[in-house]
């Protein structure tokens, strides 16, 4: 009998009643292991009535004792870390141990927001006029949600809900129907972590119920993460119906390698940055720029019997670099890419096109894909391929490295592989792009720093986790306050001018 992935409303397991489903496959295999419930508009509002009724008590309890759930949750996510790994990777397909890096970059926002009573402290200043005080609070939104990718399907909304919720919101999450079991699983620990019943809702659907989302009148702030087209679209419509939003969208990271970059270390680096997770990442390395003939040459020389030298298997295997693709869909995607680079004009030195695993033959499998001698003026280099596909831009100078990150219409991350300070820094201050890495192939920021891209990576003021992230979901109250030493007393003259310090 076919399982069914069900919501997750109120604190509890709540079968859908729409009759619309979504299949999830196993990417090993091919085949259908489970259908996902498709929420119906009378489902949504349910769970947006529970945030809103759990709400209300949540962001009245203090700070320090919210703080204590998180550090539960904390604790739950690493005791059943094994468990989340295994069902993460059985979805998505990625090696278990890119599954538990997933877990674990959500785990330590997670950690940031166990800070939350420092967090939220505001600002006083006492005597800002004649007896007057000033002080700011920051308070919560009420009602948040969040529309998360199938790519990380743990990491990615504990960057959203476990910020949201410390500061005192409900939140409802809208995850990928691709990978939503583990979405499903956070949210019955964070129960069990003693948030209220409620306060963490999972709602499954495609289009139309994040649609519903925006326009949702209840609900004050909406994060995504997706592809720039449709981040567009969401910021459009949520700014439209009056709300917070922070959009992030695609990326064409590039890795700007120098002449006196450390050459072995600089491939170790884009084996897993280019390849690892079979490339579905929003921070993966897809473009490598060498400066100079001489630099491309020896890169080159260099990246092919690494190549050859990677795994890919079954997402079990503890030996694969990495697994499949997410969906048959998606694979025929990539390889149309790489029929498009073909069809430009670059030189397809390794084509993973054709890979089949023995004994898995219907998986979603490509193996590793190298284009050497692409120029900017090609599709393929132009738009996201978020799969093995590594693709060298040969640069003539410093100058030209520069300007291609700089001017391309994604701006999430970038690297630079060299051993000049000089000319790193001068890169880092001058790339046009949101995060940066000097010898860092995937400069992912820590918790307590934020995540966010520039030009169509980014739509919004406010960047993911972070001090960014209790700003953007709390808002802030100033108080200016008088209390007048003689209470009853005389009357101070009426002002019809507005009130000064001076």
């Amino acid at each position: 009998m076919m399982r069914d992935i069900n919501h997750f409303i109120g604190g509890r397991t709540v079968v859908g009643a729409s009759g619309r489903f979504g299949n999830v496959f196993d990417p090993n295999t091919g085949e259908v292991q489970a259908r996902v419930q498709l929420a119906s508009l009378d489902e949504l509002d349910a769970a947006i009535a529970n945030a809103a009724e759990a709400q209300n008590g949540w962001a009245a309890t203090n700070p320090q004792r919210r703080a204590r759930v998180m550090f539960e949750f904390k604790r739950l996510l690493e005791a059943h870390m094994e468990e989340l790994a295994h069902l993460l990777s059985s979805e998505h397909g990625k090696v278990i141990a890119d599954s538990r890096g997933d877990i674990m970059r959500g785990l330590e926002v997670i950690e940031f927001a166990c800070g939350i009573p420092h967090l939220l402290k505001g600002e006083h200043s006492q005597g800002a006029g004649p007896g007057i005080d000033v002080y700011s609070a920051r308070q919560a939104l009420g009602v948040v949600a969040g529309v998360t990718p199938f790519n990380f399907p743990a990491m990615i909304p504990m960057w959203m809900f476990g910020p949201a919720i410390a500061c005192g919101n409900g939140f409802i999450l809208k995850p990928s129907e691709r990978d939503p079991s583990v979405p499903v699983r956070l949210a019955e620990l964070m129960i069990e972590a003693g948030a209220p019943p409620g306060i963490l809702n999972v709602v499954h659907g495609d289009k139309d119920i994040v649609e519903a989302i925006l326009k949702h009148p209840t609900i004050k702030a909406v994060s995504f993460v997706g592809s720039s087209d449709i981040a567009q679209s969401v910021y459009a419509l949520g700014a439209l119906h009056g709300k917070r939003v922070q959009a992030m969208g695609g990326a064409k990271n590039h890795g700007i390698v120098l002449p006196d970059a450390d050459m072995d270390q600089t491939v170790a680096d884009l084996m897993g940055a280019a390849y690892g997770s079979a490339g579905e990442r929003c921070m993966a390395l897809p473009v490598v720029v060498p400066v100079g003939e001489e630099t491309a040459e020896r890169l080159r020389d260099k990246l092919l019997p690494a190549i050859e030298a990677l795994l890919v298997g079954v997402s079990t295997d503890p030996d694969a670099h990495y697994g499949p693709v997410v969906s048959a869909a998606h694979k025929t995607r990539i390889e149309g890419y790489i029929q498009t680079g073909v069809d430009e004009g670059a030189e397809l030195v390794v084509d993973g096109r054709g890979f089949e695993l023995q004994g898995y033959e219907k998986g979603f499998f490509l193996s590793p894909t190298l284009f050497d001698h692409v120029t900017p003026q090609m599709k393929a280099y132009q738009e996201e391929i978020f799969g093995p596909v590594l693709q060298i831009v040969r640069a003539a100078n410093f100058e030209e490295a520069l300007a291609l990150p700089s001017q391309h219409q994604y701006g999430n991350g970038v690297a630079i592989f060299t051993r000049n300070g000089d000319a790193a820094r001068e890169f880092a201050d001058r790339v046009e792009v949101g995060m940066v890495g000097i010898n860092v192939p995937i400069p992912v920021p820590v918790a307590y720093h934020s995540f966010g891209g520039w030009k169509r990576s980014g739509f919004g003021d406010l960047n993911q986790y972070g001090l960014d992230g209790v700003r953007f979901y709390t808002r802030t109250k100033t108080v200016t306050q008088r209390w007048p030493r003689n209470i009853g007393g005389a009357v101070s003259d009426q002002s019809f001018v507005i009130p000064t310090m001076r």
